[in-house]
């Protein structure tokens, strides 16, 4: 996993991050099911390709690479992890 949101999204939910995003792997974005009831967006871990373009646009800061997640935040690299992993359990 390259890169992870953490708590300051929550809530804030801007989408700057999924335009910037070129490989289209933050979720949910404003036109998808699931948007309002997020808390949060998400960054796929095994699409991320590590470019670093959503970090500079993130309004609230809430973006880090997974090395740079500061501690008290360390378990939401597991939470976008999950968000993934349920999704992919769907029908």
């Amino acid at each position: 996993m390259a890169y992870v949101i953490a708590e300051p999204c929550i809530g804030v939910k801007d989408t700057a991050c999924v335009d910037a995003c070129p490989v289209d792997c933050i979720h949910p974005r404003k036109d998808e099911p699931g948007f309002e009831e997020a808390t949060q967006l998400y960054i796929n871990p095994s699409e991320c390709i590590d470019c670093g373009a959503c970090v500079p646009v993130c309004p609230v800061a809430a973006i880090f690479a997974l090395d740079d997640l500061p501690e008290k935040w360390k378990h939401y690299a597991q939470i976008n992890e999950d968000h993934y992993q349920s999704c992919s359990q769907k029908p």
